[in-house]
């Protein structure tokens, strides 16, 4: 298996509303930024690998086709992927193996959404719409009926882990997500950079218990891109590489009554351990810099120190009370601001993410720049309960 890079890289802003752009136009912003950092032409790329989540947001059956086609890419082989919140983590593990496997030298990986095209014409509104979508992915016999959204199927695995382990408090969680809107602030492409107190988290109106408004991330449009490539390819076209070293992928029982417990997300264990395998981690918390965990609830970024191994079962909850995962911490943890503070375009998430760690293991993040990094993890979920995981360790050229 070859060593793969990234060689190329770039993201569009993450914004609550793209009305000028299509999303098409907003995949071609990006790729063309990803071209451009690695000072190639689309001549170059073999194949594309795209992300995106859900049809009815962009309004478009098979929109892959669209991108590959304004793009530039015809004739070039590709494919979409969509694994829900993990759509972007999932392209980018497909790329992987189409470049590890020798099948092509370079891919495009590209994740692009623009969910509020998902419109509500009679309430003159998105957000209602936006649930109906999202909805079609749950079980259509049993769940879709009951109304179950995102924000309370993911409720009932922290409730079950409060309930095992006595957290996370609602004071640690709002914790997060001071953290998390703060780190938006030094982030130029985040959606929601805020300076806000554990007393607004807290105070602000409740969603479903035990979330509040702060504790929710928000849907968003935008684009991100990579380009991989071989190792004998990658040192021709730069000098900065970033090495994807590890990658692990699980994917859990849909239904979560045929798993055997619920406070934990299994998935993410099983890939966080095959990504830190392959990369010689053994000590997550001492081996990496820095990490990109999946955030679209701040219970569940506390339930991702766990299941990535930060710390032990239980135990999420004193690494935000310590300041571990802050900036400046033992083990920072988003620094871009996350799902919650840059946003959830839910099939670039886990190329942002990507992006993100990049940045600074390239040393180009600007005032957020974690120092000397040399490794981090991007954790990317999505499903009913974390169906599915995927994980990557990125590592910067040896210097």
């Amino acid at each position: 298996m070859r060593r793969v890079a990234i060689v190329g890289m770039g993201s569009t802003k993450f914004k609550a509303r793209w009305v000028d752009k299509t999303y098409y136009e907003l995949a071609y912003d990006a790729a063309k930024m990803a071209l451009e950092d690695a000072g190639i032409g689309r001549e170059r790329i073999d194949c594309a690998v795209y992300g995106i989540y859900n049809d009815f947001f962009q309004r478009q059956y098979q929109p892959d086709a669209f991108v590959h086609d304004y793009i530039g890419m015809g004739l070039k082989p590709m494919v979409r992927v969509n694994t829900g919140g993990a759509t972007g983590g999932s392209a980018l593990r497909i790329g992987f193996a189409e470049v590890a496997s020798g099948l092509y030298d370079v891919c495009l990986v590209l994740g692009v959404e623009k969910c509020n095209d998902c419109y509500n014409y009679e309430m003159q509104i998105t957000t209602p719409e936006v649930l109906r979508a999202i909805l079609y992915t749950a079980d259509m016999t049993y769940d879709n009926p009951a109304g179950r959204t995102a924000a309370s199927g993911f409720a009932l695995a922290v409730i079950a882990h409060m309930e095992k382990y006595g957290n996370p408090t609602e004071e640690q969680m709002a914790k997060v997500s001071v953290k998390n809107h703060l780190n938006a602030t030094k982030n130029p492409i985040a959606q929601s950079p805020q300076i806000i107190t554990v007393e607004d988290v807290l105070k602000s109106r409740k969603i479903v218990e035990p979330f509040k408004f702060y504790d929710n991330c928000l849907y968003t449009e935008g684009s991100s891109a990579v380009i991989l490539a071989g190792e004998e390819v990658a040192r021709e076209i730069t000098d900065k590489p970033v090495w994807i070293s590890g990658v692990g992928a699980s994917g859990d029982y849909v239904m979560p009554g045929n798993r055997p417990s619920i406070h934990t997300f299994e998935s993410s264990r099983v890939a966080a351990g095959k990504a830190y395998d392959m990369a010689g981690i053994r000590n997550p918390l001492k081996d990496l810099d820095l990490a990109e965990l999946h955030d679209a609830f701040t219970g569940t970024e506390i339930m991702a120190y766990e299941d990535c191994f930060f710390c032990g079962e239980g135990e999420g909850g004193r690494l935000i009370d310590e300041g571990t995962v802050m900036p400046g911490g033992e083990l920072p943890v988003n620094l871009s601001g996350g799902l919650i503070g840059c946003g959830h375009a839910v099939g670039a998430t886990g190329i942002m993410q990507t992006y993100e760690i990049a940045l600074h293991l390239r040393g180009e993040a600007g005032e957020r720049q974690v120092r000397n990094a040399r490794r981090g993890l991007v954790q990317s979920i999505g499903g009913t309960l974390c169906t599915w995981t995927v994980c990557l360790v990125l590592e910067r050229e040896d210097r």
